[in-house]
Parts: structure tokens; sequence; C-alpha cells
């Protein structure tokens, strides 16, 4: 990635998982981290750092079929870029978790795409086959087997240290899947 690529991870976690997915995906892409905090609110500067972003990596759990409230919040006070048309031409990609293995966790996917795509975006998928044979299993890269974004798995009773291997390194590829985007486009 040339210096001038940011990757940027704006995500929602209410319970620590949605956050160890979205360190790990930072890690492997080189991104920075903004959490949208339990009010639905970015940190001071939170907003400059996403217009100086070349890439921009939503992340939310997937509750009730759809992004947390807190997700949401932040995505409607996006409108404001949206209106200048700031993040045009942007790469956008997305990752969730839900407590099951399906969850309705497209929808949230879907919610991002479609944000990306007001945002007039380039949507970037996780260019992961999935592990479906009948030898796969949880410890496999892109086991849940998710194209349009990463999704990963965290049972309800399970903290975030017990997340399964499989997914966080599924987070891992994911995200050097969007370091080797960002260098591509960045030229």
């Amino acid at each position: 990635m040339t210096s001038s690529s940011k990757i940027v991870v704006v995500y929602h976690s209410g319970y620590g998982h949605t956050q160890k997915v979205a360190e790990a995906v930072a890690e492997s892409a080189r991104a920075s981290l903004l959490k949208i905090d339990a009010e639905g609110n970015l940190p001071e500067a939170g907003w400059e750092q996403l217009a100086a972003a070349d890439m921009i990596v939503f992340g939310s759990p997937t509750y009730m079929g759809t992004v947390s409230w807190q997700f949401k919040k932040f995505a409607d006070a996006s409108s404001k870029p949206w209106f200048r048309q700031a993040w045009k031409n942007k790469l956008f990609a997305g990752f969730t978790n839900s407590a099951t293995m399906n969850g309705d966790k497209h929808s949230t996917l879907h919610y991002f795409m479609t944000l990306a795509m007001q945002h007039s975006g380039l949507w970037v998928g996780t260019g992961l086959m999935p592990n479906n044979s009948k030898a796969a299993t949880r410890d496999d890269i892109n086991y849940v087997g998710s194209f349009a974004g990463l999704m990963t798995v965290s049972p309800s009773d399970a903290s975030p240290e017990e997340m399964v291997a499989g997914d966080i390194a599924t987070a891992k590829a994911f995200g050097g899947r969007l370091l080797e985007t960002a260098a591509h486009f960045a030229g």
C-alpha cells in the first residue's frame, strides 16, 4: 500500500465481539480504528478521519436483522458528507457478527452496500472462497461462506475471547484483501 492510502474501520460493538473482529481486520489492513460509542457518536475528529480515508470499512453487529441503532445513528449523520458527495469514489467494505450461523447477517451487509452506493462509493467483497466440503471445520477460512462482506459468528453465551479462531483468521484474510485492493486503486 502506498503511504497515501488510508483505510479506516468505523464500527460499533455492543459486547466486544464486533470490536475483536474490527481489530483483526484493521491489523491486516493496516487500518485505523474509529469506534462508534454507546450513544452512536464518533470521537472528536472522527468525521475528518473519514473524509481523509481512501477506504471506509463499516462494522456492526447484526441485531434483529440489521445494524445496531448506534451504527444507524452514524449512518444517518453521514447525510452531511452525502449531500456534498464528499465520499464519492472511495472504496467501501463491511463486516458483521451475530450469535447464529445465519442470523440474517446478509441484511446488515446489504445495508452497508446501500449506504456505500448512496455515497457513490465502490464496494469490495471478501475475495475469499468458502470452505464448504465435508472436511471443513469452523476453524477454516470463510467457513460461514460470505462473498459480499465478512460474516462472523459468536454464540450468545461466548465471550469475545472465545470467538472461533477460524472467524478471526477470516477477518485477518479479509483485512489483507482490503489492503491489497486499496494499494491497487492507489496506483
